[in-house]
């Protein structure tokens, strides 16, 4: 059975947001995936270049999913005001989160195959009362009473080419990030990353590769007692649960083209220890999974852009293999329920 469409949420829409949707919607309107925008149909329109001509208001996936070879399609929830180009305002926080409660409910209802997010500004959010450190966090609030056949999220994946990276802890600053790490922390985000893989990825027994937190692995204890008391110990308890797990490894060597080859992922303990390998490896092509939840999500890996948004400069090269990845992982899950009724 051919899956509904993708929803596309618009992000900060002072951002670059709607140019890079437009973007991808120009190279993929004839060969899919398709998708519909959740967002603000003037933005869009001003976004086109075209006066809003190949941009059409619909009122559901199934419609834009009809006329998405022809025109972008738009599920219009407006702003309440206009938003100008590079100047983020929290007077658009209420929309841009009407956005993504929608898209989410779309997912939830099974009208649309996945999700897919242009970036957001916490900033203004946080402004406008957000509560959350951003889309992964709020993502899993609003799936949060919704069943899931798995170890639940939600944990963030960064994808690059051959790599892949999962994280411990997201959005914390460095001097917290010893405190935060705990064995059953890690662990969570082991079974999280490891069941991913299977339900999303078709990888049947999935290998990974744990991070050490300090240099050289902590040298037993000499350059710090992380990985001897925390990182160590959730590895073993990992591998009694049955993960291919191994580690920790120095992060610094960890990502070389013939280390990449021993995992199907690494789990990460902080954010630029994850997010420097997958930018060097890819800069414009890294996309952002979000694992353990019972909707499909991914994200283009770079911010909003305000210094460039509205100049036509914005690549769409992130959002465009964002898109390929959440119609991919889409179909996994549909042939995963497929076998599993045939028994």
């Amino acid at each position: 059975m051919k899956s509904g469409p993708l929803a596309l949420t618009l992000g900060d829409p002072a951002g670059v947001g709607p140019e890079i949707v437009v973007k991808a919607w120009t190279a993929l309107r004839e060969t899919g995936p398709a998708f519909v925008v959740v967002g603000d149909y003037q933005a869009l329109a001003s976004a086109s270049g075209a006066g809003g001509s190949i941009v059409k208001p619909v009122l559901s996936p199934e419609e834009g999913a009809q006329v998405f070879a022809n025109c972008l399609p738009v599920i219009d929830l407006p702003l309440r005001a206009p938003v100008v180009a590079g100047q983020p305002s929290a007077s658009a926080a209420p929309a841009i989160i009407r956005w993504i409660e929608t898209a989410v409910g779309l997912a939830l209802s099974g009208a649309v195959s996945g999700v897919v997010t242009a970036p957001i500004a916490k900033a203004p959010l946080y402004e406008a009362g957000f509560k959350f450190p951003g889309h992964t966090e709020f993502l899993g609030e609003l799936t949060a009473a919704s069943t899931y056949d798995g170890a639940r999220g939600p944990v963030m994946m960064l994808t690059a080419q051959d790599l892949r990276v999962s994280l411990v802890t997201v959005h914390e600053p460095l001097a917290k990030v010893s405190g935060l790490l705990s064995i059953e922390r890690i662990v969570e985000a082991g079974l999280v990353t490891a069941q991913s893989l299977q339900r999303d990825y078709g990888i049947k027994a999935p290998r990974l590769a744990v991070a050490a937190f300090n240099p050289h692995a902590g040298e037993g204890g000499a350059l710090g007692r992380e990985e001897v008391e925390i990182v160590t110990p959730a590895v073993a308890v990992l591998r009694d649960l049955g993960v291919d797990a191994t580690g920790p490894y120095p992060a610094d060597s960890l990502f070389p083209e013939e280390m990449r080859a021993r995992y199907d992922a690494a789990l990460c303990l902080y954010h630029d220890q994850a997010l420097i390998p997958v930018k060097m490896l890819d800069f414009w092509g890294g996309v952002n999974v979000t694992l353990g939840l019972p909707i499909v999500r991914t994200s283009p890996d770079h911010g909003t852009g305000f210094d460039i948004a509205g100049r036509g400069l914005a690549r769409p090269d992130s959002l465009i293999a964002a898109i390929r990845l959440a119609e991919q992982i889409a179909q996994a899950r549909t042939r995963g329920r497929t076998r599993a009724r045939r028994g």
